[in-house]
């Protein structure tokens, strides 16, 4: 299950609402499952911004390296499908490593959302949706 606090919940939303119609992407912090901070990071991929999402490995790095100099680490990643389910795509599972949330925030016509999030423990194994709990903290 991953714990969101409502705040940060109603960030993600509204970072995927701004960037329709193209995907948005970011970084979840946190620890053991509880997200403490959403980090919006670039959509590097110019080309298809509309269906796909590029992190910059940099950018990355140096999430994790504050994350871990605060005692916390990246426990996942969210993205928008702009009208499209928010169910991950075979180009998402291609992506994807093992044991971290994938939240996917389904957008149509730049107003309605959806939001589900996704997880694997082995690379062999297909996402299975995981509960999202969102809290009031």
């Amino acid at each position: 299950m991953l714990h969101f606090p409502k705040k940060i919940y109603h960030e993600i939303i509204g970072h995927a609402k701004s960037a329709y119609p193209h995907e948005c992407c970011g970084a979840l912090i946190g620890k053991d499952k509880h997200v403490v901070i959403a980090r919006p990071m670039e959509n590097i991929n110019k080309d298809r911004a509309n269906d796909r999402y590029e992190i910059n490995p940099k950018e990355l790095l140096k999430i994790e390296k504050e994350a871990s100099s605060n005692g916390l680490e990246v426990i996942g990643f969210y993205h928008s499908h702009p009208d499209h389910p928010d169910r991950p795509s075979g180009f998402d599972r291609e992506r994807a490593w093992p044991f971290y949330s994938y939240v996917i925030i389904a957008v149509q016509n730049g107003k309605d959302i959806s939001v589900k999030s996704w997880t694997f423990e082995d690379e062999k194994e297909p996402f299975t949706e995981e509960e999202v709990r969102i809290s009031d903290l």
